[in-house]
């Protein structure tokens, strides 16, 4: 593998920006009290904590108020879930949610479901869209949550989560949208998504690991998930991730000011990466929505292979990619995303997931194109898969 890969899993993770480094640094250093105390050590690293919430809101077009840190995404979307339930036990037990949800949602429902809860599974088109009229069929009266995710990881397929949101809000139903995949990645602000909870997370947008956000609508009734304290104003307790935080909002800082070039970026290399492919490599799907779609997310499916087998090579040309499914055979490894458009199994394996990111360039597309005919080629010539 090369010292310096070509890395195109960024809807996995990404990158910290050197800038964000610098921030944690200087907060380990200088900012290093518990920002409960009220010495100068500990006021300090509450004012960071503070500006970083003003960071994070800005960029997510809410009130300050509103953002409650948590360790990520998957906390943030089980909180949701389950501090909605809480709140409504005894008088609602009713979830309603998507097949093709990040699994911190769809296990979660799971859960709830085997203790009791009833868990409504609505499909999506071969696009991965759900319609919002099933979502308004599938509201009743014991409707305590509606979640739907408003990027898909896998696919990058956007979601109408205004719509799907204003008929939550007709209802009187409370909606979260996981929203870690969008964030500084596609305009909207909170408000016009019509959702009481949405989940965001630092890592997503060139921030560190185990550090993201729970926004609150305010008024959004929700009961808390950690007791001990008064943190995060007794919502979310424990002493905080002070130097995370901060990295969280230098990274949404800098998503805002790069906002539109970056958009802009990403979708000139997807495109180019995506029309290579298609002119250059017979017998490839394209996967997700080509209309509503997140920039710099591309999903294909190459017919006749197996998708770790060609992310295994690669990986060994230096080149960092994502597969759609989670072994080599069995209907057990099929991405759950893409058997929820309707692919069958061997497809479905066959998928890889291309994500650009900030530190991607153009360079990075000649370099894929400059293997990845050859590998598709060799794989389909020892395959014992056909491609139909």
């Amino acid at each position: 593998m090369s010292d310096h890969p070509v890395y195109l899993d960024n809807a996995a993770t990404t990158r910290p920006d050197p800038a964000v480094v610098d921030a944690m640094r200087e907060s380990l250093n200088e900012s290093w009290g518990n920002p409960s105390s009220i010495h100068e050590l500990g006021t300090r690293a509450r004012r960071k904590m503070d500006e970083s919430r003003v960071a994070v809101a800005r960029l997510a077009g809410c009130h300050d108020d509103e953002v409650y840190f948590t360790s990520g995404g998957t906390e943030a979307d089980n909180w949701a879930i389950l501090g909605v339930l809480d709140y409504w036990r005894g008088k609602k037990s009713h979830l309603v949610t998507v097949t093709t949800e990040h699994h911190a949602v769809l296990d979660t429902a799971q859960w709830c479901r085997a203790r009791g809860h009833d868990v409504t599974l609505l499909p999506v088109d071969a696009e991965g869209q759900v319609n919002p009229d099933d979502v308004r069929q599938a509201i009743r009266e014991d409707t305590a949550l509606v979640s739907v995710m408003h990027v898909n990881n896998e696919l990058g397929t956007v979601q109408d989560i205004s719509a799907i949101g204003a008929i939550c809000r007709e209802r009187g139903v409370t909606f979260h949208t996981d929203a870690v995949q969008s964030l500084g990645k596609i305009p909207f602000r909170f408000p016009d998504l019509n959702a009481d909870l949405m989940s965001v997370s630092a890592h997503k947008i060139y921030g560190p690991k185990g550090v993201g956000a729970l926004i609150i609508r305010r008024g959004a009734r929700i009961n808390p998930r950690f007791i001990g304290g008064s943190q995060e104003r007794g919502l979310r307790t424990g002493t905080e991730n002070a130097p995370g935080i901060v990295g969280f909002g230098k990274a949404a800082e800098i998503c805002g000011m790069a906002f539109d070039r970056e958009m802009r970026d990403l979708r000139t290399m997807r495109d180019q990466l995506e029309n290579r492919i298609v002119d250059t490599i017979p017998d490839v799907k394209l996967n997700g929505s080509r209309e509503h779609r997140h920039p710099g997310i591309l999903n294909v499916s190459f017919l006749g292979c197996e998708g770790e087998a060609l992310l295994i090579a690669l990986d060994r040309r230096g080149i960092c990619v994502s597969t759609g499914s989670a072994c080599s055979a069995g209907a057990v490894g099929a991405s759950h995303v893409l058997m929820a458009l309707g692919l069958d199994v061997i497809d479905a394996q066959a998928a890889i997931r291309f994500s650009f990111g900030r530190f991607n360039k153009l360079e990075d597309v000649d370099a894929v194109m400059s293997v990845l005919p050859a590998i598709v080629a060799k794989q389909r010539e020892t395959s014992t898969m056909m491609v139909r």
